[in-house]
């Protein structure tokens, strides 16, 4: 069960210090690029995670929401994040998208919106490292969870045991202690969360919480 904290909640003028807050307790850092286009916000792009990267010592878990990652997205790879997630909505050439992010030395995720099916990136299985199901439409921190997603939890989870290789499926989106262990139940074994972990009083101390809570849904 691995834990990836998103900054979107955090203070973003600071977030080397930000970042650092969770360190000792997560597996990732999770950056969510928003480009005004493919989603209705901006965040922030290359030059900072880049940035960032060379000043903290957690990977990098880049969810890219923006337009043309056939162009953009193997960049993220080459400053330094270990996971580079692009959406097949956006995506022209998904296969290539995910074969050029591999090549730049980071894992390869691909990421499907609450209104677009599994069915979208069947074929692209075995070219890639993770699923995100979006549990929320992207954009927005903040937002309620949407349980009706599950069942597709579920799905993404016997999509990527079929391919017969080491596939993580990732959860997005209103990830907190009351809805943790029902995502690791249906088969996520990656989780965001957001509002959870930097509202909290200790942020390392939440994720911590969260971990046990995915492990405890996640037995049989």
């Amino acid at each position: 069960m691995q834990i990836s904290p998103s900054v979107l909640n955090a203070d973003l003028a600071d977030l080397a210090a930000e970042v650092r807050r969770v360190e000792s307790a997560a597996d990732w850092i999770h950056l969510d690029v928003m480009d005004n286009h493919f989603v209705p916000n901006l965040t922030f792009g290359l030059p900072i995670i880049e940035r960032l990267v060379s000043q903290v010592a957690i990977p990098a878990d880049c969810h890219l929401m923006i337009a043309d990652p056939d162009r953009w997205a193997p960049g993220y790879a080459e400053a330094g994040a270990g996971s580079v997630t692009f959406h097949v909505e956006a995506a022209a050439k998904p296969r290539q998208v995910a074969k050029d992010i591999r090549a730049a030395g980071a894992r390869a995720g691909v990421a499907v919106k609450p209104g677009t099916p599994l069915s979208a990136i069947e074929g692209l299985i075995r070219g890639i490292d993770m699923i995100l199901v979006m549990t929320v439409e992207p954009g927005f921190g903040g937002q309620s969870f949407m349980a009706e997603m599950l069942p597709k939890v579920q799905q993404a989870r016997r999509l990527a045991d079929s391919a017969d290789v080491d596939i993580w499926v990732q959860v997005d989106g209103g990830i907190g202690p009351e809805t943790i262990e029902r995502c690791a139940a249906a088969g996520a074994d990656v989780f965001v969360a957001g509002s959870a972990v930097y509202r909290a009083q200790d942020p390392a101390i939440m994720v911590e919480l969260l971990r046990a809570s995915a492990e405890n849904g996640a037995r049989p």
